[in-house]
């Protein structure tokens, strides 16, 4: 491979994809369809269909629908979106041109259907889905090689490509949630270094509109943040701090818990006696080490690796145990941004964080940028990115929001002083 292919593969895989050209953007569109499509081969025909428990598994969208709907996505606000080259200015209320499949919209639509509903969809089957997928992309970057190379023209398949890159991430989800073999693992823990002390500054958050290029929407609005002096955790807690959690009873001390928290815990003691973080087999042994299912094959996870799949909702309560608290969202950029050369590691899990997700001042909402809303207001913020993201999505502003119960993320969480 030339140096120059070495060069454009690195920019294609990173962040700066965001201001790619039309040229760069293609290759990248092609690297998530194919990844799509590897992914998907994964599961198989069977997994078309609602497995027994499908109704244990609200939070996971079924495998078929989820790779079909980032082709439905790509499609509908390019091939079928006479207005394309006009990005975020582009009229909402226009007239679309129709899917190249019929039902598509029925299928794949997030609107025409609710989460839970989506394992009981008359799905098309596997190898349809697949050339579906193989056909869409090739009508996408035709498409691309006639867009112009200002913002504007591009920002639907830059939208399009970082959209498919979450959804890989959450069909990643649903082969953890489902036990499908997937080799994929996150790297060995180093050794933990003492807190971080950050001195007060004004911070300021928000992607800069100067930057040019693409930006979520839930990311955008710069403004500045008085943020006082604080000591944050150069790493995420660990199995062995989570082990002395659950073995000091902290699954059984409701003055450790939110209210909300508390009844969410004792729900699931019913249903399944939950005692650690979902798929969590085996915790609170001497060592510090735990028994995780991964992929479905249980593996032993060392003290010095990071909690994986905690909710919000014990994130908080171990905090409360330790006597310190989650970080605040700007906390944690600030850290990421300045610290890293101070042992600031981040990226093997996405992370929790004490606020809740709102839109930042000035918000302005984009096309095709809908998903993020409903949970303004309710859910709280994700920071960083796990071992399960696509490099493209890797960067110290991303912002995203969950539910505090979900569990099904790859999800951990650091630690303040309070």
């Amino acid at each position: 491979m030339s140096r120059h292919a070495v060069s454009a593969t690195e920019l294609m895989d990173s962040p700066e994809v965001r201001r790619a050209g039309a040229g760069l953007l293609s290759l990248a569109l092609l690297d998530a369809r194919n990844h799509t499509l590897m992914l998907l081969s994964l599961f198989g025909e069977a997994l078309a269909q609602a497995p027994a428990d499908a109704s244990a598994w609200p939070l996971v969208e079924p495998p078929l629908w989820t790779a079909g709907h980032a082709g439905w996505f790509q499609e509908r606000w390019i091939a079928r979106n006479p207005q394309r080259n006009q990005g975020p200015r582009c009229d909402l209320s226009a007239a679309r041109l129709g899917a190249r499949e019929a039902q598509a919209d029925t299928w794949w639509d997030p609107t025409q259907s609710e989460p839970g509903e989506r394992w009981q969809l008359a799905l098309p089957g596997l190898e349809q889905v697949k050339a579906s997928l193989l056909d869409g992309i090739e009508d996408t970057t035709a498409l691309l090689e006639k867009a112009g190379e200002g913002d504007d023209a591009l920002y639907f398949f830059r939208l399009a490509l970082l959209h498919e890159d979450r959804c890989c991430e959450q069909l990643v989800r649903a082969a953890q949630a489902l036990g499908v073999p997937l080799k994929l693992t996150a790297g060995q823990a180093p050794a933990p270094l003492a807190p971080l002390a950050l001195p007060a500054t004004r911070w300021t958050l928000g992607v800069p509109a100067r930057r040019g290029g693409f930006v979520f929407d839930v990311e955008a609005g710069e403004h500045a943040v008085d943020v006082p002096d604080s000591e944050i955790d150069a790493q995420c807690v660990t199995w062995a701090q989570f082990n002395e959690f659950v073995d000091d009873g902290g699954y059984d001390r409701p003055e450790l818990w939110q209210p909300a928290g508390w009844e969410w815990l004792q729900r699931l003691a019913v249903a399944e006696g939950r005692r650690g973080p979902r798929y969590v087999q085996q915790i609170g042994s001497a060592s510090g080490a735990v028994l995780q299912t991964r992929f479905g094959r249980a593996q032993r996870f060392t003290g010095p690796q990071p909690v994986m799949h905690a909710s919000w909702w014990e994130a908080d309560a171990w905090c409360r145990w330790a006597g310190r608290r989650l970080p605040t969202e700007v906390e944690w950029e600030m850290a990421a941004e300045v610290a890293a050369h101070r042992g600031f590691r981040w990226g093997e899990v996405t992370e929790w964080t004490a606020g809740t997700l709102r839109p930042y001042p000035d918000h302005h909402p984009l096309p095709g940028q809908d998903a993020a809303r409903p949970l303004f207001g309710r859910a709280k913020v994700l920071r960083g990115a796990s071992f399960a993201t696509r490099p493209r999505l890797r960067y110290t502003r991303a912002r995203q929001g969950a539910m505090p119960d979900d569990d099904t993320g790859f999800t951990g969480f650091r630690s303040c002083a309070v």
